[in-house]
């Protein structure tokens, strides 16, 4: 295959997969291509997006190539889709979350303790969600089990990795602010529905 027809082929993979492509995946599907030469052309897409000003843009997310909108086009995307997965999070869930990730590896007993509540449905759901997992357990007294954040975690927040975490108090800080963004959604649907009520 020519260089171009791989780009395009690269190209049409990523707008069609909604969640980020690891090289090695992407190098297994194309055959005998070589990964230095995925990595290549990936970066020629994105710096091409960024030079047309394009609505979406490539960024490397959890060690794998995504395809995604453009941030500054996000207020218009939000029309579309009322609620972002990342809003169907409650406040004590992602407060649940914020200490998993800075904090792992971490057992239930220490969450609790740092919460000051009993964690045991809110950990039960991040694990259903796949945004932690069991690494492990601690050595001691009934070996309880550790938490860590998952891959899943990294495309859900858009980090490459948890060196990319931000200081503990922005991240709470960008919790509370889709906490009251949540709200207000929700605030917004039941005023529509009384509104429709009404009518």
């Amino acid at each position: 295959m020519e260089r171009g027809e791989i780009k395009h082929i690269l190209e049409a993979i990523l707008f069609v997969h909604h969640e980020p492509l690891l090289i090695e995946r992407l190098k297994e599907v194309l055959g005998n291509v070589d990964s230095q030469l995925i990595r290549e052309l990936l970066g020629e897409l994105k710096s091409e997006y960024e030079q047309e000003e394009r609505g979406f843009i490539i960024r490397e997310v959890a060690g794998g190539f995504q395809m995604v909108s453009h941030p500054q086009y996000a207020p218009w995307i939000k029309k579309i889709y009322k609620t972002s997965q990342t809003e169907r999070l409650t406040l004590p869930t992602l407060e649940t979350l914020a200490i998993i990730a800075y904090k792992q590896p971490i057992t239930r007993p220490e969450i609790e303790e740092i919460r000051g509540v009993n964690v045991e449905n809110i950990l039960k759901n991040l694990l259903e969600a796949k945004l932690i997992r069991i690494v492990g357990r601690k050595e001691g007294l009934g070996r309880p089990i550790l938490y860590g954040t998952t891959r899943k975690f990294l495309e859900y927040f858009g980090l490459n990795s948890l060196e990319e975490l931000p200081k503990l108090e922005e991240f709470m800080g960008r919790v509370e602010e889709m906490s009251l963004r949540h709200s207000a959604a929700q605030n917004e649907g039941q005023n529509e529905r009384i509104k429709n009520d009404k009518e």
